[in-house]
């Protein structure tokens, strides 16, 4: 297929009115969702949520063409929020792969008219298996609402396309419904950023769901120097450990400040040689648990504008965790 050539060059005037059209009719439909979750859609909706969380195997996504797309998209995002899922292309359920769904699962068929005729094989199947069938639809009188279980239906709203032909407003609300009930499933399930980490082990995402002790460096590595000791000392703790802080800690191991580079920065004014390090250090500096997510901390070194922080646990620093030990896992 050749692409339609350009009549003329594109205006670029013209180019941002057309996608803030787009915006506007897309908005407009997601408003018109949100106004149906709280009037006719809630109790179906509801329903899907009861009938997904009861079954013990998984949620079978299906949909032709754009809602296709769409529904491997939804499958994806549910399997990856603690919901067993997998997409199922019609056109294969019907030569061998309906073989793939069992008694125990549940299906969700995507079309935005209802009347797709590559869904009767698997919509048959579900009826002969009795097999929880949710439609998501904007058909309420259509082949597959009439078969349904539970049908999500979807306001009629304008496609952002000029000519209302091609699929955007529709498979835009076809998405947000779908992350809508996977977000109403994983808090259903009480899904927790350690879920989430087991299913994103790789990337960023899976390097901000690490926890801080996994990372820290402890032990010997933590420059420490004790309360009322020569700062000249600390001064050379800090040069030998390079995070650029030394922590200062009391008789009972506590964390009682902290001095950095930027303590020694704001004093190199006064005789350095003749202070403790009582009279430089930060006596409130900022800290963050062992068990905090290394995002979070992240977090935190771009708010405070710092490079390293004190982990501490029951009032004792146990680790440093710096700017670099983030970058090298991959969360900065």
């Amino acid at each position: 297929m050749h692409a339609v050539p350009m009549k003329k060059s594109p205006d670029r005037s013209a180019a941002i009115a057309s996608a803030l059209r787009t915006l506007a009719t897309e908005q407009a439909g997601v408003a018109a969702l949100a106004d149906a979750l709280n009037d006719t859609l809630s109790e179906s909706f509801a329903q899907a949520i009861e009938s997904i969380s009861a079954i013990r195997g998984r949620v079978i996504v299906t949909g032709v063409g754009k809602s296709g797309h769409i529904g491997a998209k939804i499958a994806a995002t549910l399997a990856s929020t603690g919901t067993p899922a997998f997409f199922v292309h019609p056109a294969e359920a019907n030569h061998g792969d309906l073989g793939m769904i069992a008694k125990d699962d549940a299906i969700i068929a995507m079309s935005w008219s209802g009347e797709s005729a590559e869904l009767k094989g698997i919509v048959a199947y579900s009826r002969r298996f009795s097999i929880p069938l949710i439609a998501i639809t904007s058909g309420e009188t259509s082949a597959l609402a009439r078969e349904a279980d539970v049908v999500l239906l979807l306001p009629r709203v304008p496609e952002a396309c000029p000519h209302g032909l091609a699929p955007t407003t529709s498979t835009l609300l076809q998405l947000v419904l779908g992350d809508a009930l996977a977000v109403a499933l994983l808090e259903a399930r009480d899904f927790t950023p350690d879920h989430f980490r087991t299913f994103h082990p790789g990337g960023q995402l899976g390097a901000s769901l690490m926890k801080v002790r996994e990372i820290m460096h402890q032990g010997d590595e933590v420059p420490v120097a004790p309360i009322g000791s020569a700062l000249k000392d600390a001064i050379v703790t800090l040069s030998r450990k390079r995070f650029g802080c030394v922590c200062i800690v009391d008789a009972g191991g506590g964390l009682a400040g902290i001095i950095t580079d930027g303590d020694l920065a704001r004093n190199l004014d006064r005789n350095l040689g003749a202070l403790s390090v009582d009279d430089i250090m930060t006596r409130a500096p900022k800290i963050i648990d062992p068990d905090m997510l290394t995002g979070e901390a992240i977090a935190v070194l771009d708010d405070n504008r710092i490079s390293a922080l004190v982990v501490v646990e029951d009032g004792k620093p146990v680790g440093i965790v710096h700017f670099h030990d983030l970058l090298r896992i991959g969360v900065a």
